[in-house]
């Protein structure tokens, strides 16, 4: 190919390269060609070069050898050179580079031209690469034109003034007087750059924005013109008259009514107008009332005009076009909390989107049917979104179990329905729920006493049918040990008489024990759980001697140190084992519990210490301390310090001794009252957006520190995706362990704990950087932290 060919014929020759390296080659031939003749002093072919260049920077070529002659081209008084180097400007030059200040004298004289279409291309160029340094040298040369009679140069002179503002905020008082006298033109293209301009001007001041609030009628004139007029070729887009502009003065006129009754008053009869006379059946018109409902929602408007507005979203939940359900419900979503009876009306067209098969639809309308649940439809509300869990995709089963936890804490009405809603849950996602479903739900079994028998008869026949679900079989597990007499009894008024034998239970738990589905938790509820059942039954606590005796040489070391402690008590302290093994007492609301082995961070609660038999009680005394000594292998006896008793069988908060945790483990034994914990100094360190992280610290060594940071979401909203991420100095060492979980439910009704290891060998003074991330509303929020002070005891 020769260095003189025409721009067609080099892309052709581009385009029948059939591989990558001859492809490179014809390009760098050519580079090669256009670096030569730029080098001539006397070149007549410059734009026809630059334009090839652009191209091949277009491909991802390096092209930046072309910039000085973009800056040589500029000067040139030919209009066709000028046209191509402005182009060339815009793509090779950026603010960064120096060779940009080189173009500010030849924009400067461009903007001053007789011609309208040279100042229309030094004006482009400005817009799009200047820096704060040439805007302030350029900014009263835009104002100047700004107030030029020609509307193709005032249009794009606005939109220059609208870059100008952004780069250098202190000139919008220059262009603010300008701006509003162009609201008086007829010209659309200059009414359009005026809105922009205005637009900006308001999102950056304050004194502005109150300034530009008188502006409102002319706006309302001007949409009202919009609106109404008839049939206009020029800017007719599908019947609607240039939707475009009517777009961007809703959005402004939404910035000048916000938190405004004035203002808002004003322009309620025109977005009436604009609601009830704009046409919903193209895309073009759902876009206009797309912003008209926006502006209603955020303005002070009437009672009447929201409903409106909510019933247009209402239609938008009908459309055909997935993308048009998907923001009228993400819209919904924002003004449930304020208008929750008009969104109500629209429940069943929500609850219908369930069944769509986009999944980002399905995910929207899961969010706001949550959000719609109250006290006067929970069951028919509970049962759509019972059916939805059971064939939903399962990246959504975690938020809809989680979103029906929550509606069944709050709204339940009765206990019997809050454990029946739960229990269907864990039988259809048992494997997605969070990990503080198991104590939660252990917590309402156990406070409800008349149920006991009920609940347990109903986990038996559950387990029987699928051991899959581990949350499922963590509950039943529990239970069985806990009411496994009732059981056994069968005098339940509230279910079906099943007539179940001790040796039924033991199967059904060994099986438990022994499957390959069972997670090590598992098999330490369902150990727990047969030891229990040796004071609940009789006939067959040497059955249970020997399942217990088989574990204690069991692989799993959690696993094998219970089995052990249980032999023990078999062995040499049976006479206490039905005081240690009894039943657990009714749990208070707020006591903290364990999520499966992970504090939940919440202060320690005071506990009343369980007396002994007034009998012997410094014999119980003795042996309980012979038993710590046994297990812990100290020298002298100790008193535990013993936690709030957990209710599932996880290593407890703190203890002493390795006797404490056996004690802890099996329901809790003092004989003399003993000292506490005390809680742990918490600090706030982030609070922003109805999001709160709270820290605290524990020492564990001389240069150990357990670190437990706490999240919450205050937000009528639901929290997904919440990730911390923690950076510290080099010489410190850091371990994160397992999150609670990764989502946030609204109003401070759960929260998500992070536990950090820190060892700091060198004791350099301690930093901890944190990172936060989230999803709420379908926006990302991300947020850095820096902790450069640590609570201390």
């Amino acid at each position: 190919m020769s260095p003189s060919v025409p721009l067609q014929e080099m892309i052709r020759a581009i385009r029948s390269a059939r591989t990558q390296c001859e492809e490179r080659g014809v390009i760098q031939r050519e580079c090669a060609a256009i670096r030569a003749q730029f080098r001539q002093a006397d070149n007549g072919g410059r734009s026809h070069n630059l334009a090839k260049l652009l191209y091949v920077h277009m491909l991802g070529y390096p092209a930046h050898f072309g910039q000085m002659e973009c800056v040589r081209m500029i000067a040139s008084p030919r209009y066709s050179e000028k046209r191509v180097g402005y182009l060339g400007a815009m793509m090779l030059l950026d603010e960064k580079q120096d060779a940009s200040l080189l173009i500010t004298n030849s924009i400067k004289n461009d903007l001053s031209h007789s011609n309208q279409y040279v100042q229309s291309l030094a004006l482009c160029t400005l817009a799009c690469m200047g820096s704060a340094e040439m805007c302030r040298d350029l900014a009263p040369e835009i104002d100047r034109l700004l107030r030029a009679s020609n509307s193709y140069i005032k249009k794009k002179a606005a939109l220059c003034a609208v870059h100008i503002v952004r780069k250098v905020q202190d000139l919008g008082e220059l262009f603010a007087p300008t701006a509003r006298s162009l609201l008086a033109e007829k010209n659309h293209g200059v009414l359009h750059g005026a809105v922009v301009l205005i637009t900006e001007l308001c999102g950056q001041n304050t004194e502005t924005l109150e300034k530009f609030r008188k502006t409102v009628p002319d706006l309302v004139q001007i949409m009202k013109g919009l609106v109404i007029s008839g049939y206009s070729p020029e800017h007719d887009v599908a019947g609607i008259s240039d939707p475009f502009l009517q777009v961007r003065i809703l959005r402004l006129l939404r910035i000048l009514g916000r938190n405004n009754e004035a203002a808002s008053d004003a322009m309620n009869d025109l977005l009436a107008q604009v609601a009830t006379n704009t046409d919903s059946t193209k895309t073009v018109g759902n876009a206009v009332l797309y912003e008209t409902v926006l502006t209603v929602l955020d303005i002070k408007s009437e009672s009447g005009l929201r409903v409106l507005a909510v019933n247009i979203l209402g239609r938008f939940l009908l459309n055909n076009d997935r993308n048009i359900r998907y923001i009228a419900m993400t819209s919904l979503q924002k003004i449930v909390g304020t208008d929750h009876n008009a969104v109500q009306r629209h429940r069943g067209t929500i609850v219908d989107c369930l069944k769509d098969q986009d999944a980002s639809v399905k995910r929207r309308a899961l969010e706001l049917s949550l959000a719609l649940v109250s006290a006067t439809n929970i069951r028919s509300m509970m049962k759509e979104l019972l059916l939805f869990l059971s064939s939903c995709p399962p990246e959504l089963k975690a938020e809809a179990a989680s979103g029906i936890f929550n509606a069944a804490e709050r709204y339940a009405p009765s206990q019997r329905w809050h454990i029946d809603t739960i229990l269907h849950v864990l039988t259809t996602a048992g494997g997605d729920v969070r990990d503080e479903t198991v104590p939660n739900l252990i917590q309402l079994i156990t406070n409800t006493s008349e149920l006991h028998c009920y609940t347990v008869h109903k986990l038996y026949r559950a387990l029987l049918k699928d051991i899959s679900q581990q949350s499922l079989v963590q509950v039943a597990c529990w239970c069985i040990g806990e009411y496994g007499d009732l059981l056994v009894k069968g005098e339940c008024q509230e279910t079906e008489p099943v007539q179940v034998s001790e040796d039924d239970i033991l199967d059904a738990l060994e099986t438990v024990l022994q499957s390959h589905m069972s997670s090590p938790t598992t098999r330490g509820f369902a150990l727990t759980a047969t030891m229990k059942l040796s004071t609940r039954i009789t006939d067959n606590v040497d059955r249970i001697r020997s399942v217990v005796s088989i574990y204690g040489s069991c692989i799993d070391v959690e696993l094998q140190q219970r089995a052990v402690e249980y032999n023990a008590l078999f062995k040499k302290y049976d006479h206490m084992r039905a005081a240690v093994l009894e039943r657990m007492p009714v749990i208070e609301k707020n006591s903290p519990g364990h999520t499966n082995g992970v504090s939940t961070g919440e202060p320690v609660k005071e506990l009343k210490p369980v007396q002994v038999k007034q009998g012997e009680p410094q014999h119980a005394a003795n042996q309980v301390c012979d038993l710590l000594d046994l297990l812990g292998g100290s020298e002298e006896p100790q008193q535990p310090q013993l936690a709030a008793c957990s209710v599932v069988p996880a290593p407890p908060i703190s203890t002493s001794t390795a006797g404490g945790d056996l004690l802890d483990l099996l329901g809790g034994l003092e004989p003399t009252p003993l000292p506490l914990l005390t809680p742990a100094p918490t600090m706030t360190v982030y609070e922003k957006d109805g999001v709160t992280l709270t820290l605290s610290c524990e020492k564990q060594s001389d240069s150990g520190l357990m670190v437990t940071l706490t999240a919450s979401n205050s937000t009528d909203s639901n929290i997904s995706g919440f990730t911390l991420q923690a950076a510290v100095p080099k010489s410190v060492q850091l371990h994160m362990k397992a999150p609670s979980g990764d989502s946030l439910p609204p109003s401070d009704t759960a929260k998500v704990t992070q536990m950090v290891v820190l060892n700091n060998p060198n004791k350099v003074n301690l930093k901890m950087r944190i990172r936060i991330c989230y999803t709420i509303r379908g926006s990302t929020v991300q947020d850095t932290i820096q902790i450069d002070s640590f609570p201390t005891h």
